[in-house]
């Protein structure tokens, strides 16, 4: 079986994204969640470009991989400049890494125009600096940049770079899509020259432009590429690079090829979801295999299916990425999602119980008032329960008040909120400010009960979303409030309606509540 080695260049080249910054914590943390994956290589940043990688160098020596080879990245000597005087050279070497990959230029007009000097210089420059690197460095390999395009200028020159590298001792030469507006279909030929040509091992390095990066590194593969560089969920300049997190799982599920072990693919949505928390980046829910919707179906055809063998609308199982199936409720569902869901809640429930067909009738109703319960399923699962007649009752409202105070033109507007519940025969008045009227409520609320149900203690809101539903009412319009709650063990959605956007957080914000209560207090 075929061995493909997995490059990262999730800490240099998707840190080029725009909104992304990470900290040298990140990058030592995310260095370290990429050895737990398997990955081979990862590069860590280009030495000497700024203080936060070159000091990555330094600290990622003080923690022990298992399994990745941190590689330094750079240019090739300047013009005119001696290799053992070049600055760049020497930043790589202070590094001190296993691996420097080097960065070539393959496009006459880039010779040209961007460094400036003559094509023959170019090709001595990307000579004399492998050459000089090989001898200090035991793995060097030449990132042939723009090498696509410079091909289909210029296939003899590009060609004539890639030799130079391979003369001067490179270890692997690497292919890249650097404009990422290369198609599939113009890869066989490339790598039929390639073949007669070059006898080093191979990489692929795409970029993702042309919406092609992933089908180009895979293309590639199938053409004898033995190395594939990316990033983790396609973070890069521009449109992205080729994502590690769809190109892994193609190699090992779809082409059979051996990458990293089994128990290491079950973590990599767990890999995904780490570097968009610390990249402080939404994670997007129908990224391939990763993403919350990757195996989440809604339909209720597609849900009666599944229920009876999973391949019927599943093209791989979710557990071996470390996904789960998820059936989703909303006006589209049959009785199948609703069986599923009651079977996942724990709740009693056969095909022909009454409640089923009144889940539905109510879920329909609610959908059509603006509710809705795909990204809301603490809500769902409590509505089940009333349904069922098993949902209980932690707290009567007895009234609230909200309100927003603005002093001065050049002040912030002052929220608070008032609340006043019963739970069992006991009173409680609480007060509480807050960030705006509806995190006053949610802390008046919380300071009200929390003396009766300690848990909620553990009880934090994650998110806050408001859809307005009737666009062309204005402030008239209603509005659909989704919270996003969380504790210790897990994360739970809620949703709320109505024309007054308080009652709809309020709405959410009991639901929330109760939720966690129900959740917690089983018996």
């Amino acid at each position: 079986m075929r061995y493909i080695k997995i490059y990262d260049t999730t800490l240099r080249d998707g840190s080029q994204a725009e909104d992304i910054s990470f900290s040298l914590e990140d990058k030592i943390r995310i260095a370290l969640k990429l050895d737990e994956l398997g990955i081979h290589y990862i590069e860590g940043g280009w030495p000497g470009a700024n203080p936060k990688d070159t000091e990555f160098f330094s600290e990622i020596k003080k923690h022990k991989l298992h399994h990745a080879k941190i590689a330094a990245f750079g240019s090739t000597r300047k013009p005119k400049v001696k290799v053992a005087a070049d600055e760049n050279i020497a930043a790589l070497l202070s590094a001190k890494t296993p691996v420097v990959t080097l960065l070539g230029k393959t496009w006459d007009l880039h010779v040209r125009d961007a460094l400036r000097t003559s094509l023959e210089e170019n090709l001595e420059m990307i000579y004399d600096s492998v050459k000089y690197l090989k001898s200090c460095v035991p793995e060097v390999m030449l990132d042939a940049e723009h090498f696509f395009d410079g091909y289909k200028g210029n296939p003899k020159y590009a060609m004539k770079t890639l030799k130079a590298a391979e003369d001067a001792g490179a270890d692997v030469i690497v292919l890249c899509d650097t404009n990422g507006g290369t198609m599939p279909n113009e890869l066989p030929a490339i790598f039929d020259d390639m073949k007669k040509n070059i006898s080093k091992p191979l990489g692929i390095h795409t970029h993702n432009d042309a919406e092609m990066a992933v089908a180009n590194t895979i293309v590639a593969v199938t053409l004898g590429a033995g190395q594939v560089q990316g990033t983790i969920n396609g973070y890069g300049e521009r449109c992205g690079n080729a994502n590690l997190c769809s190109i892994i799982p193609n190699l090992k599920l779809k082409l059979k090829l051996d990458c990293i072990t089994d128990g290491q693919l079950r973590k990599l949505r767990e890999v995904s979801y780490f570097v968009d928390e610390l990249a402080n980046m939404r994670h997007w829910n129908h990224r391939p295999y990763v993403g919350k919707s990757a195996f989440a179906h809604k339909g209720g055809i597609h849900v009666s299916a599944v229920m009876k063998n999973p391949e019927t609308y599943e093209h791989v199982r979710p557990e071996l990425v470390g996904s789960t199936q998820r059936i989703l409720v909303s006006e589209q569902s049959g009785r199948s999602n609703v069986l599923w869901k009651a079977k996942e809640y724990g709740i009693d429930m056969e095909s022909q119980d009454p409640a089923v067909k009144h889940i539905l009738h109510e879920l329909k109703e609610l959908e059509n008032q603006g509710f809705q319960f795909e990204g809301a399923e603490g809500s769902f699962e409590l509505l089940m329960k009333e349904a069922k007649g098993v949902r209980k009752k932690f707290f009567d409202l007895k009234g609230f008040r909200v309100i927003v105070e603005k002093r001065r033109m050049d002040e912030e507007p002052i929220s608070e909120a008032t609340i006043k519940i019963q739970v069992g025969e006991k009173l409680e008045v609480a007060a509480a400010e807050g960030n705006g009227p509806v995190n006053a409520l949610d802390n008046a609320l919380r300071r009200a009960l929390e003396k009766f149900y300690p848990e909620l203690k553990e009880t934090k809101l994650i998110d806050f979303k408001v859809r307005i539903l009737e666009e062309k009412k204005g402030t008239e319009a209603k509005t659909r409030v989704l919270i996003e709650s969380g504790d210790y063990e897990s994360k739970w959605g809620t949703v709320g309606v109505s024309g007054n956007i308080i009652e709809a957080s309020w709405q959410a914000l009991v639901d929330s509540i109760d939720y966690k209560l129900h959740k917690e207090l089983k018996s």
